[in-house]
């Protein structure tokens, strides 16, 4: 039976203005047909003597919603509630282990510096060190090869050269005076420009912010610069960290300029695939480090969720978002992780916990278990580099059992906490009108997500996240059985799932498909056990060449 609006007495009004804040004093701003047309929405239904006793409180509701829009709540405020993602009974490593990074001697500077683009941070650190090249001299390098290639790529929101000079030639003095930071020193390198730099814009990748300046700088790139690093570029951004395409452009697959290099951290993946920079920082909620590594053929690291800080840098999801590197190897990403990771408070969901490993400790005592039932079903290129990574780890005497990751869970609305947790970040934009302003309008665009988040109840944003701790204790015990678990880079849950749970994970190289496009496959690991994923990955990367291979059109 369709209801009908009844009428309230003035009496009955003015009770709801004075204690329960409706803000008409003549009616609610909404009658019973809009609440029975909203049920349909969440899937419940109440009859007509249930609808008008809830009036009063879907009045108060609304009153509160309005006020609370009249506050101007700061980018970097976080939600008082926290996601944990520690399991009951799980104990955070505490131990210590010495990690040390041994810059080759033998690395010459090669002829006309063919090739210098795509050697590693410590190939480079050793050309820095030993003088054979300045910080400057490879600063200028790379700055050239950003503002040659950009215009095939589109990976770049913003060059930072006159600062990056400045910086380059006080690390060479330090070297002239016998001051030496460490492997970083005088390396350049470049962030996904969602990470704020004071003085220099950060547009998040989207027209509406595309001339936004934040007055702080992300609390990872201070780390990086204290280490000697220099920050030559802002890389591109999916629009609010989604996909490849931003507010002026598409950024390209260096190995397939008619491919998108996937997203959202599109062009750190890019840059670097494509020796722009020796490495990049980006991020990832769902996939956005992971997915453009592999589509790139480089070394994407996610780690533990809560490993790095993420202050200075845009929220997608207070829940999911992480901070890691990309670069040419494992090796690579185990040095920046251990310069970037941890906290001095100013990101309270990050864990001081140690972070050490010895890249050379022999694999085989390693609890490897592998997703069968999707490398075996593969029958693309993909596929069978899966099954030929497996053999390269079988042959380094590792043992490799077939597991199964959490299945039976609603993961469709698991995507619920991502895209509530981003309405919530980005609900001024969406009141405003601005969202309108975004270059991508279709149904699954950044800004339809939001959208259309405004119609995500909490309550079953709440349930999402208890069956979420469901998934974690899940998730725990099959790590009680494994150290390392190898996936697929495409074709399963494994990229929500873990996101969800926090779990680090690392995307290497595989070889190439029939069109000669990289493939990959990932390993997972425990919560705060990067070091396990790492030491798999650099042996595998020892026994292999494919992180060794460049797209031919950028190598000069």
């Amino acid at each position: 039976m369709r209801l009908t609006k009844k009428p309230f007495f003035n009496i009955g009004l003015l009770w709801v203005n004075l204690f329960w804040g409706c803000a008409s004093n003549s009616s609610y701003p909404f009658d019973q047909d809009d609440v029975l047309a909203a049920q349909k929405l969440y899937g419940v239904e109440f009859n007509e003597a249930e609808i008008d006793t809830m009036m009063k409180y879907l009045a108060r509701n609304r009153s509160g919603y309005d006020s609370t829009r009249t506050f101007n709540i700061k980018y970097n405020e976080s939600p008082a509630i926290a996601f944990n993602p520690l399991p009951p009974g799980f104990t955070i490593p505490s131990d210590q282990v010495e990690t040390s990074f041994n810059i080759p001697d033998s690395i010459s500077l090669p002829e006309k510096n063919k090739g210098l683009a795509f050697y590693s941070i410590l190939e480079l650190a050793s050309l820095i060190r030993a003088g054979n090249i300045t910080s400057e001299e490879l600063t200028q390098y790379y700055l050239g090869r950003l503002e040659r290639y950009n215009p095939q790529l589109e990976a770049v929101i913003t060059l930072i050269k006159d600062e990056a000079i400045i910086k380059a030639r006080s690390m060479d003095k330090e070297i002239s005076e016998g001051k030496y930071r460490g492997p970083l020193h005088g390396i350049p390198y470049g962030v996904k420009d969602i990470i704020a730099v004071k003085g220099y814009k950060t547009t998040w990748g989207s027209e509406p912010y595309k001339d936004q300046v934040i007055d702080e700088t992300a609390e990872l790139v201070q780390k990086l610069n204290s280490a000697g690093a220099i920050l030559i570029a802002k890389l591109t951004s999916g629009a609010l960290a989604r996909g490849d395409v931003w507010f002026n452009g598409k950024t390209r697959n260096p190995w397939d300029l008619k491919q998108g290099s996937s997203g959202s951290s599109a062009g750190s993946a890019s840059a670097t695939a494509a020796g722009l920079v020796p490495f990049s920082i980006g991020t990832e909620t769902w996939g956005s480090i992971l997915s453009p590594s592999s589509r790139c053929g480089v070394t994407g690291l996610r780690p533990t969720y809560g490993r790095v800080s993420r202050h200075g840098v845009m929220t997608l999801s207070w829940s999911m978002d992480k901070v890691g590197p990309i670069c040419r190897n494992a090796e690579d990403c185990a040095l920046i992780l251990s310069v970037i990771h941890g906290s001095d408070g100013l990101d309270q969901t990050v864990y001081n916990a140690p972070f050490g490993l010895n890249l050379n400790e022999d694999v085989k005592s390693l609890r490897v278990g592998y997703i069968q039932e999707i490398i075996e079903k593969d029958t693309s290129a993909s596929g069978d580099n899966g099954r030929a990574a497996l053999d390269v780890i079988k042959n380094m005497g590792v043992n490799i059992d077939s597991v199964s990751l959490p299945s039976s869970y609603p993961f469709r609305a698991f995507d619920s906490i991502l895209r509530a947790e981003s309405g919530a970040f980005f609900d001024n934009l969406v009141t405003s009108g601005r969202v309108n302003m975004m270059v991508q309008q279709t149904s699954r665009s950044r800004a339809n997500s939001l959208r259309q988040s405004r119609f995500i109840p909490a309550v079953e944003y709440l349930q999402a996240n208890r069956l979420r701790s469901r998934l974690i204790k899940e998730m725990s015990d099959l790590f009680k059985q494994y150290d390392v678990i190898l996936a697929p880079g495409r074709g399963s849950q494994q990229s929500l799932i873990t996101n969800l749970t926090g779990h680090p994970a690392i995307s290497i190289p595989s070889g190439f498909d029939k069109e000669g496009r990289p493939t990959s496959i990932t390993l997972i690991g425990n919560l705060f056990d990067e070091a396990s994923i790492l030491r798999l990955a650099h042996i595998y990367q020892q026994q292999t060449d494919h992180e060794d291979k460049h797209p031919p059109m950028f190598i000069d």
